[in-house]
C-alpha cells in the first residue's frame, strides 16, 4: 500500500470561523471554495498540507478534533501567533515547552478545534 497525502475534514458551525483560523491566522490559501452553496465548504492548502473545511452544525457539535502541525521553527510560529492572536493560545499550553519525549510544543484553540504546534 502507498499513500501520498492525508486530508482531514474539519466541521465548523460557521465556515467563516474556519477561514479566520486557517486563512487569516495560519496563512493557508483557499484553493477551492463552494462557500455560497447550501452546504458551504472549501479546501485550503499551505506547504503541501491540505485541509477540507466544511460548514455543518450537526457534525461540528459531534466532532472536536485535535491536529498537530509539525514545523522546523516553532519559535517563529509561536511569536507570530502569540503577538497577533494571543487569545488563541490554549490555556494548558500557552508557551513553548519541551516534552519528555523530546518535542517542543505549544497549542491554540479556536471555537471548534485544537491545534498543537510541534518541533522535534
Amino acid at each position: 500500500m502507498h499513500f501520498t497525502k492525508l486530508v482531514p475534514e474539519l466541521y465548523y458551525s460557521d465556515i467563516n470561523s474556519a477561514l479566520e483560523t486557517f486563512v487569516e491566522r495560519l496563512e493557508f490559501t483557499v484553493v477551492f471554495d463552494d462557500i455560497k452553496s447550501e452546504n458551504p465548504y472549501c479546501v485550503v492548502s499551505k506547504d503541501g498540507l491540505t485541509v477540507l473545511l466544511i460548514q455543518n452544525k450537526e457534525y461540528a457539535e459531534k466532532f472536536n478534533p485535535l491536529l498537530r502541525l509539525v514545523t522546523n521553527n516553532i519559535e517563529e510560529v509561536y511569536e507570530k501567533i502569540a503577538s497577533k492572536y494571543p487569545e488563541m493560545l490554549h490555556p494548558n499550553l500557552t508557551t513553548i515547552i519541551l516534552r519528555s519525549w523530546g518535542a517542543k510544543e505549544f497549542a491554540v484553540l479556536d471555537d471548534q478545534i485544537g491545534i498543537v504546534f510541534q518541533q522535534w
